[in-house]
């Protein structure tokens, strides 16, 4: 069960330390204070979790997974396993996002597959990048355009750096989906697109305190894609950053 106020880390992060020794690598973000985790590789991760997750105090509340391919009903019965609620899709190619067409059918797709996780009581959601953002129809975000159009059960976690490296107002875009985002993606670094200049947040150039105030009730995950400084120490670093600055 997800306790409030716990943050959680997108396993991403601390991905090469996972392949080599996922026990050792879930016992080191326990140890720097996190209660909950956000999977990815599900399927190639299940066993691992299955015991390392209780051995270690962790819960994951939500986990990264293809739920629009062919897996995705052994994923979402792996995630029903672990006692994760919602399945989100980390991922569509670019070129999906070309016009207001390819965004419709990417929402119906979404809205199918939700179906299929609500029969193993989950919800399926969907995490951006920049180029969803990037895109503008009339003058409004790609990422708009596809909450239009999704069930009202289909949910959003936002990736706060790629949206604001995609040009969008974060807090305004969190302001204006409002609940539909049950939760965000906290990184920093200097708004480009190369993930080595990623930095611990509050280190960097993205708003994350006007963010956080923007959707106070949506789950905080930390990660950084890749960074050229001290990976754990950043990681210990914006989780103490955004403790306290949600004060």
């Amino acid at each position: 069960m997800t306790v409030p106020g716990d943050l959680s880390v997108q396993l991403y992060t601390v991905r090469s330390l996972l392949a080599a020794d996922l026990d050792g690598t879930l016992a080191t973000v326990a140890d720097l204070g996190f209660g909950l985790v956000e999977p990815f590789d599900l399927l190639v991760y299940a066993d691992g979790l299955r015991t390392s997750l209780p051995r270690h105090g962790l819960a994951a509340p939500t986990t990264h997974v293809d739920v629009l391919g062919e897996a995705a009903d052994r994923a979402f019965d792996v995630a029903a396993e672990l006692g994760i609620e919602t399945v989100v899709q980390p991922w569509v190619e670019p070129a999906r996002w070309q016009t207001v067409d390819d965004i419709r059918r990417l929402a119906d797709e979404l809205n199918r597959a939700a179906a299929g996780a609500a029969r193993r009581g989950l919800r399926v959601g969907y995490h951006n990048h920049q180029f969803e953002l990037a895109a503008t129809f009339e003058g409004r975000h790609g990422l708009d355009v596809l909450a239009d159009h999704l069930a009202r059960d289909v949910v959003l976690e936002i990736d706060t750096y790629w949206a604001y490296a995609g040009g969008a107002d974060v807090p305004a875009l969190l302001e204006r989906l409002g609940d539909r985002v049950i939760a965000l993606h906290i990184k920093d670094g200097d708004g480009s697109l190369d993930p080595k200049r990623q930095v611990a947040a509050g280190s960097g150039v993205v708003p994350i305190p006007a963010i956080l105030a923007a959707a106070p009730t949506a789950l905080r995950v930390v990660e950084l894609d890749d960074t050229d400084g001290d990976l754990l120490e950043a990681v210990r670093a914006s989780r103490q950053f955004v403790l306290a600055t949600d004060g």
